[in-house]
């Protein structure tokens, strides 16, 4: 798995660059996000350790996914860690709103 997220981080979508300009240094909210992060059986997007928040961002292909992406949010979120799932189209139009948003998400745990 460590070899196809070093692949996948060679190569990403335009919205997965663009976001991972926005979270990369600690900038959102000083939390330090991990790009194409193995976990378990998955390859997640972005993921924060520190607040076990996973960012997903979505192209086209996962319109004809939606079962298979639900069971995976399902598995993991059953490992006690949150899904952020975010529309590439969004990130690539008004991503300074989505990183505002990601922010919201990184509040307090209860």
């Amino acid at each position: 798995m460590t070899e196809v997220a070093r692949e996948f981080r060679k190569e990403p979508t335009p919205s997965e660059n663009i976001l991972w300009q926005a979270l990369r240094g600690r900038k959102l909210e000083g939390r330090k996000f991990k790009r194409q992060q193995p976990i378990g059986a998955f390859i997640v997007d972005f993921f924060c350790s520190a607040e076990r928040l996973i960012v997903e961002v979505d192209g086209i292909v996962h319109e004809s996914q939606q079962e298979a992406d639900q069971q995976r949010q399902e598995l993991l979120e059953s490992l006690g860690l949150r899904v952020v799932r975010v529309a590439s189209e969004l990130v690539e139009t008004i991503w300074m709103w989505h990183w505002r948003w990601c922010g919201k998400h990184l509040a307090l745990i209860p």
